[in-house]
């Protein structure tokens, strides 16, 4: 009957190892980075006009999320993870830039919105 309590808590204690190691981990900068310009992803089109442009930014942003996810499960080390992190944030900011750069030409503009008295 002891072995058996002994046995059991030792099992509970390996069980719990993966999981308090796991919320140790710390988020990289470039993966925060990334995230806040997921966040930015532009999710309607401008002005209403789905054309080209539009089904080319979405088509691009949803390589870009497929390429991250090829990088990540073939990173090796912290690097590689970093670099995977800082290419996804840097092709979402071009991709929404390119986009909004070939509305703008057309007359069509982001919509801003401003708060006051904060």
């Amino acid at each position: 009957m002891k072995q058996t309590k002994i046995i059991g808590a030792a099992a509970l204690a390996i069980a719990t190892i993966p999981a308090a190691a796991m919320a140790v981990v710390p988020t990289l900068y470039e993966e925060q980075a990334a995230r806040a310009e997921e966040e930015r992803i532009i999710q309607t089109p401008l002005g209403g006009i789905d054309g080209k442009h539009w089904y080319n930014y979405r088509a691009n942003v949803n390589e870009t999320q497929k390429e991250l996810a090829g990088d990540l499960r073939g990173a090796s080390d912290i690097e590689d993870q970093r670099d995977a992190w800082e290419e996804y944030g840097t092709e979402l900011r071009h991709e929404r830039s390119t986009y909004v750069k070939a509305m703008v030409k057309r007359g069509y503009r982001v919509p801003t919105v401003y708060i006051e008295g904060i």
